[in-house]
């Protein structure tokens, strides 16, 4: 397994979409509990090297929060930073509760079945506006799979472990793929 040993140092707070008007506005999908509290964790780091962002304003538009950052006055430069990733150090969060954890630590994790074999690996876990979904990567194709992360289908979490124990609903991993080249066009 190429789980490793440490936890990620990084959680991922949220990532920065188009430029919002004029005036230096960005677009923020947020993947903090309450959109908003993503305001409250500044400064963010970010997937680019040397750059961290400070919020200095954040309302929410339906599903995104419009912010502005510090030091970004016009659209140019907001538009510069579509794409980035926002994070916080690990250490600057509350440690999670008995039965809770971040989505950060499911990265990696063996899946495996109810009786033990290795389905594959989470790759990711993603969230498209209804629940969240464990992409898998599976581990005798290398295709991926999305996977609902429900008590229901994932059942058991061993984080400490290092995997979790699913129980696809029948012909779930031959029916969805993960990639629209996977879809047969009958």
């Amino acid at each position: 397994m190429t789980r490793p040993s440490q936890p990620e140092t990084r959680i991922l707070m949220g990532r920065i979409g188009a430029a919002h008007g004029i005036r230096g506005e960005v677009r923020i999908t947020a993947y903090t509990e309450d959109p908003l509290a993503i305001a409250g964790y500044n400064p963010l780091e970010t997937d680019r090297n040397g750059l961290t962002v400070s919020i200095a304003r954040a309302r929410l538009a339906k599903t995104v929060v419009i912010a502005t950052l510090k030091g970004v006055t016009d659209r140019d430069a907001a538009e510069k930073l579509n794409g980035v990733s926002l994070y916080v150090a690990r250490e600057r969060l509350d440690a999670p509760e008995e039965d809770e954890f971040y989505h950060a630590d499911l990265i990696g994790l063996e899946v495996r079945l109810v009786d033990g074999s290795v389905l594959g690996t989470i790759a990711a876990v993603d969230n498209f506006g209804a629940d969240d979904l464990l992409d898998v990567k599976l581990a005798d194709t290398g295709r991926s799979v999305y996977l609902p992360f429900t008590s229901a289908v994932v059942p058991e979490l061993h984080i400490a472990a290092g995997h979790v124990i699913v129980l696809p609903p029948p012909g779930w991993l031959d029916e969805t793929p993960r990639d629209p080249e996977d879809i047969d066009p009958q």
